[in-house]
C-alpha cells in the first residue's frame, strides 16, 4: 500500500512539473510572438525592425512570395549560425506552417543564446496573406537542400 501511494505521489509530482513547464513555455512563446496586425502597424510606423523569412526551401518553392523587406535565410543556416540575426535589433521570423514549427525552433534557439528581441509571426506567411497584407515575388536563387 505504501509503495502504491509513493508511486501515485511521484506520478502526480511529475505531471504537475510537466504542466508547470508547459505553461511557462507557452507564456514565453506568447511574449515572443507578434500578430500580423501588430507587425503591419510596426512596419507602417517605420519602426526599425528586421524581418526574416525562415521557410524551408520546398515551402519557398511552393509559394514564392515574401513579405516586403524580409530577408530570406534558410532555417538550417540560422540554427547553425544564430548570429545571422542581429541581436541588438528588433526582429521577426516567419515560416509557412500554421503551427509555426520552424519559426518557434528558430526563436527557441535565439532565446537560448540571449537574443531577447526576436519574435515569431503568429500564423506565419499564411496569416499575413489572409489579412490582405502585401507580399512580393521572391526572385532570388536558393538551394533545395534535402537535409533542411
Amino acid at each position: 500500500m505504501a509503495i502504491t501511494l509513493t508511486v501515485i505521489f511521484a506520478a502526480a509530482v511529475l505531471i504537475a512539473a510537466w504542466l508547470v513547464k508547459r505553461v511557462r513555455d507557452r507564456r514565453l512563446l506568447d511574449n515572443h510572438s507578434i500578430t500580423p496586425e501588430a507587425l503591419q502597424q510596426l512596419l507602417g510606423s517605420n519602426e526599425d525592425i528586421l524581418i526574416y523569412d525562415v521557410r524551408q526551401p520546398l515551402d519557398l518553392l511552393a509559394d514564392s512570395e515574401i513579405i516586403p523587406g524580409a530577408k530570406r535565410i534558410a532555417p538550417k543556416e540560422i540554427i547553425e549560425n544564430p548570429s545571422l540575426i542581429q541581436k541588438e535589433r528588433e526582429a521577426v521570423v516567419y515560416c509557412t506552417c500554421t503551427s509555426e514549427k520552424t519559426s518557434r525552433e528558430i526563436l527557441q534557439r535565439a532565446l537560448s543564446l540571449q537574443f531577447v528581441r526576436v519574435k515569431f509571426l503568429k500564423g506565419g506567411l499564411g496569416a499575413w496573406k489572409a489579412k490582405g497584407y502585401p507580399v512580393e515575388p521572391y526572385t532570388q536563387t536558393f538551394h533545395l537542400d534535402s537535409s533542411d
